[in-house]
């Protein structure tokens, strides 16, 4: 490999570098729309993600304006109520060892950028339902697979909603992917005319995040490479 390519292949990984140190749940969002062109830049480039056979099984249903805020209103009255709700893939059974820790980490940078005292439920809980308010964001996207095509189909959805992020983050926006939503599939399915064999994987609100909100300013952090991977041979 020559020196150029070698340097072009460094600029090319720095600019995925910059970008996936630059991404982050954002939870406000600035009112401002989205302009369409921009939002239908973000999905061509997500369609590029590699999917099982070419499956490509994502679907996605993106609300905005009045119709965010019908939806915002149905999914939010629906969450204050309580109750019990079943999404259509199994939730974490349980998080325990270094998840747990990474789990509560994560908890409780969050409360305490948001000054919630540590084990005020009610404030958590209040925080919680931000989520169906979408933080606030003026779009969100609802994503759903085939039935059929069971937990395969929701890994490629995955991979889709990490590339629609990075794709949005590179065009100057903010986006949070949204598991809280799925919690609601039923609603979900029967508001936005799903069929009966679509199985709804998450949400993600997104639009241009409100930099000067203090809930804003904290970062996760991540397990270094030599937690993850074992390298044989």
């Amino acid at each position: 490999m020559t020196s150029e390519a070698i340097k072009d292949n460094q600029t090319r990984i720095a600019v995925l570098d910059e970008l996936l140190n630059e991404r982050y749940s954002v939870r406000a969002f600035k009112p401002d729309p989205v302009p369409r062109d921009i939002i239908e830049h973000v999905l061509r480039t997500a369609q590029r993600t590699a999917s099982w056979c070419n499956s490509q099984p994502w679907q996605v249903v993106i609300a905005s304006g009045e119709a965010k805020e019908a939806f915002r209103d149905l999914i939010y009255k629906a969450a204050s109520a309580g109750g019990d709700h079943i999404g259509d893939f199994p939730f974490p059974r349980e998080y325990r060892g270094v998840y747990l820790e990474r789990r509560r980490e994560s908890g409780f940078q969050l409360y305490n950028t948001l000054g919630i005292a540590r084990g005020d439920k009610a404030a958590y809980a209040k925080q919680a339902l931000e989520n169906f308010n979408f933080f606030g964001a003026p779009h969100v996207a609802v994503i759903h697979t085939d039935e059929a095509l069971g937990v395969y189909g929701a890994i490629d959805c995955g991979g889709y909603v990490n590339n629609f992020m990075l794709a949005a983050q590179a065009l100057g926006l903010g986006t949070i992917p949204q598991a809280a939503l799925a919690f609601h599939s039923e609603l979900i399915r029967k508001h936005f005319g799903l069929g009966d064999d679509r199985r709804v994987v998450c949400g993600i609100s997104f639009g241009y995040a409100d930099h000067d909100h203090k809930v804003n300013s904290y970062r996760t952090s991540r397990a270094s490479v030599a937690d993850a991977v074992t390298f044989v041979g």
